[in-house]
Order: structure tokens, then sequence, then C-alpha cells
């Protein structure tokens, strides 16, 4: 499949897969990847899709890392364990 013009090559990007605690990279998944850009580009995939690409800019990456951290997510993780 040829690429659009201006479209970024997301099989030459550095994909970082996110695995859960306990788990193994090569383990059931799928898992969350996320890739940087050139530029302040972030993207993200599911590792069963990764036709499938989500783009943010760092700065939002950031935050949304942050919110984590913070905790400001757990109340999803605590309502799919119930």
């Amino acid at each position: 499949m040829s690429q659009s013009p201006g479209t970024p090559d997301f099989n030459g990007l550095d994909w970082i897969r996110a695995v859960p605690e306990g788990g193994t990279e090569h383990g059931p998944g799928p898992w969350i990847e996320v890739a940087f850009g050139d530029g302040d580009a972030v993207y993200l995939r599911e590792s069963d899709d990764p036709g499938t690409v989500v783009t943010t800019t760092r700065q939002k990456w950031d935050a949304f890392v942050r919110g984590v951290q913070a905790g400001e997510f757990d109340h999803f993780v605590e309502d799919a364990c119930r």
C-alpha cells in the first residue's frame, strides 16, 4: 500500500509497547504501542491493528501521562474490575 504525500512512515518509527505488570511483550495482548515522530508528533496504535494510528502532540501526550501518574483515570480501571 502506498502512502499519501505528507503521511509519516509509521514502519520507520521506534514503537514502544506498553506491557502490563506481570505480562510479557509477546504475551496475549493486544498491547498499546507509542512512538515519537518528528517535531512534536506522538503516535499510538494497538499491536493487533498496526495500520490504525492515532496522532497527537507531545504537549497533549505529556498532559495525559501526568494525569495517569496523578491517578486521574483510576476510576476507569476500578469500574472495569467490578
